[in-house]
């Protein structure tokens, strides 16, 4: 399928490429200038002055002309600059992973190193969360205009046979109308056995308006899949093999793993519009005053599959003596009708009704000690939202509310920020968020050849109750804090009786504290960058174990070579957590468990790093973790998952433009 996919993506570009015309026009929808700030393809720069238009053909336009625009509106300019902000989000995610620990193998899942509770949603998520690392959301797809054609390549080196490859082709037909198509793709067959990874991500999107900038559409379509070889990770007496650094197993193929003949399996389909029309606009902005009405279409079909030949006792007993085949279908389609109304006087006012339909379930009946496990969840829910938003004085006040009003899903949340400017160099925003949300679904429904694995609860909504103060300033540092207490806490850990994967909620309240701090140091062409995170989680239970510190510095230098031609970015990067209780890895949920009996050491990651910047090529040399063999073969993603040994790893960003 993922062939298929780049052959059509490949003859499309062809066909474009030979087809259309330079787009010299430099309108674009009507934007909020205070949201536009530089950025590239892959993330934010704080380099912004050296972005060139020497490789842009048409004299006419610049390259600040070129715009990314996110779902919610937001628009950043494409720039091709280097800057240690890029380099962190130079990995397989394309952004900064610091809260995260990667697995051995690129396009393998991340252990979580701190969490976040604030994020809004009605209905419940779909399980296999640990393979949603690779899977892009909505949020996660980009609209663009291009005054001329853009291509980018991204291309990173993997493990044993690995290769990323990730294409972006984007081109305005018009001044209206825009295209993009991208797809990711990843194949690597990694250092242990049997952890080959193999992803593919397809994105089709457009985005037009009319002449008179009334009616606007966006649209995508996502295909994607996500397969991982699962081995259980190393036995027992192997994590001492490991441990020890003893020569004979630095082949880490040698290693016999808990299993060698399972795989789990993510697949994803997604149809995406969003239109508006203005029905009242003005063009006068001191006297703006507009009414805009619209409507959002999502289809969501989704697929997860857990494959084993033949059954292990690593899961416990099962019912079937053969091939172990747990799958779960999903589709989702949500609608919704929305108006938003701005005024001068009253600020951005936004109202919408959505409607929800859901199919889970399991196409098999699972009856334990004389109970029919129900197989399939199946109904609707209707809900009201709404935002506003406002200059009051030096305060930009934004607020949104969401509400489940009847179906078969309860949930709301509510979220207030202030935000402040203390000057062109500081700023400050307080916010607050209340939210009530369905534990995913895997938490709710289960069905498995497995007997441990089959449940169905009825557990009640988590509430989050969260403060949270954000501060930032050139000068000085950049401070986030947030305090969350969070009740009805549901996750898996190890029942008592058997020591399996199981679902728990924990009724009791929990508080959770997390401060992050960044500083930077300048002195001539040596930076110093640091980031620092703090939390601290207090309850009756260690039911949520994070790691009280994580932090990351880095020292590098800059300067430009060969008559400026060559910009270069050379420097060591250290990053390190304290010792904690790591969430444990469960390959048939893919899901990540909680788990008190092994406390996994901090370890030191240091990485070396050569970054160029030739023209729109940026050139990546990457000497990751080089301190495994002198500072101790005790690091491990998860327990009995060790993390990456030394490895060298090349690739490269480039941009074209016509």
């Amino acid at each position: 399928m993922k062939k298929v996919l780049l052959i059509f993506f490949l003859v499309l570009v062809n066909g474009l490429y030979s087809q259309v015309k330079l787009v010299k026009e430099k309108s674009i929808r009507n934007m909020d200038v205070s949201r536009i700030r530089n950025d590239t393809l892959g993330g934010l720069s704080n380099f912004g002055n050296n972005t060139s238009n020497k490789n842009i053909k048409n004299e006419n336009v610049k390259i600040e002309d070129y715009k990314i625009i996110s779902v919610e509106n937001d628009t950043v300019t494409v720039d091709t600059t280097l800057s240690i902000k890029k380099y962190f989000k130079y990995n397989y995610l394309r952004k900064d992973n610091f809260d995260l620990l990667p697995f051995t193998n690129m396009g393998q899942s991340y252990n979580t190193l701190s969490f976040d509770f604030a994020k809004n949603r009605l209905m419940p998520n779909f399980g296999a969360r640990a393979l949603h690392f690779s899977y892009k959301e909505i949020h996660d797809v980009n609209y663009y205009y291009v005054p001329t054609p853009l291509t980018e390549l991204m291309y990173k080196t993997g493990f044993e046979q690995g290769q990323l490859l990730e294409t972006l082709f984007t081109v305005n037909t018009s001044p209206q109308f825009n295209l993009s198509f991208g797809y990711k793709g990843l194949r690597s067959l990694g250092k242990y056995q049997h952890s080959l990874t193999s992803v593919g991500n397809f994105i089709i999107g457009a985005d037009y308006k009319t002449k008179d900038n009334k009616y606007k559409l966006r649209a995508h379509l996502a295909a994607q899949d996500i397969l991982n070889q699962q081995n259980g990770g190393l036995k027992d007496e192997d994590v001492n093999n490991f441990e020890t650094g003893d020569p004979e197993f630095l082949d880490r193929s040698v290693f016999d793993p808990i299993f060698e003949n399972a795989e789990n399996f993510l697949r994803g389909n997604r149809y995406f519009l969003n239109h508006s029309y203005d029905v009242i606009r003005s063009t006068d902005s001191m006297t703006k005053n507009t009414l805009s009405v619209g409507n959002t279409f999502v289809f969501e079909d989704k697929y997860y599959k857990f494959k084993q030949s033949s059954p292990n006792d690593f899961f416990g007993d099962s019912f079937v003596n053969s091939t172990v085949k747990d799958a779960v279908s999903f589709q989702n389609m949500y609608v919704d009708l929305h108006a938003l109304y701005k005024s001068h006087e009253l600020g951005e006012i936004k109202f919408k009704l959505a409607y929800n339909s859901f199919n889970y379930g399991y196409d098999k009946l699972v009856t334990l000690n004389g109970v029919d496990i129900v197989n399939r969840l199946k109904g609707d829910v209707l809900s009201l939202g709404g935002s506003y938003q406002k200059k009051i004085g030096a305060f930009d006040v934004k607020g949104d509310f969401g509400l489940n009003i009847s179906g078969d899903f309860t949930g709301n949340y509510m979220t207030g920020r202030a935000y402040y400017n203390i000057n062109d160099k500081s700023n400050i925003a307080v916010g607050i968020n209340l939210n009530s949300k369905t534990p995913n679904y895997n938490f709710l429904l289960y069905q498995s050849d497995y007997v441990n694995y089959n449940w169905s609860n009825d557990f009640d909504n988590i509430k989050s109750k969260q403060l949270s103060l954000k501060f930032s300033s050139k000068k000085l540092f950049d401070l986030e804090a947030d305090y969350t207490l969070i009740k009805n806490h549901t996750y898996f850990g190890l029942s008592e009786s058997d020591s399996l994967v199981k679902p728990f909620q924990y009724k009791n309240e929990i508080s959770y504290l997390r401060i992050k701090l960044n500083k930077e140091f300048k002195w001539y062409n040596f930076t110093l960058d640091n980031v620092l995170r703090y939390q601290k989680v207090v309850s009756k239970k260690d039911v949520l174990n994070i790691p009280d510190v994580n932090f990351r510095t880095t020292l590098y230098y800059t300067n430009r070579l060969f008559k400026k031609a060559l910009l270069l970015q050379t420097g060591l990067s250290l990053q390190y957590f304290t010792d904690y209780y790591m969430n444990a890895y469960d390959p048939l949920l893919g899901e990540f468990y909680t788990q008190n009996d092994t406390r996994m050491l901090g370890f030191p990651r240091l990485d070396f790093f050569v970054n160029a910047k030739i023209r729109q090529t940026r050139i990546f040399l990457i000497a990751e973790h080089f301190n495994s063999a002198f500072t101790g073969y005790n690091y491990f993603s998860s327990p009995n998952y060790p993390y990456r040994d030394f490895a060298v790893r090349f690739g490269l960003v480039w941009n074209f433009f016509l």
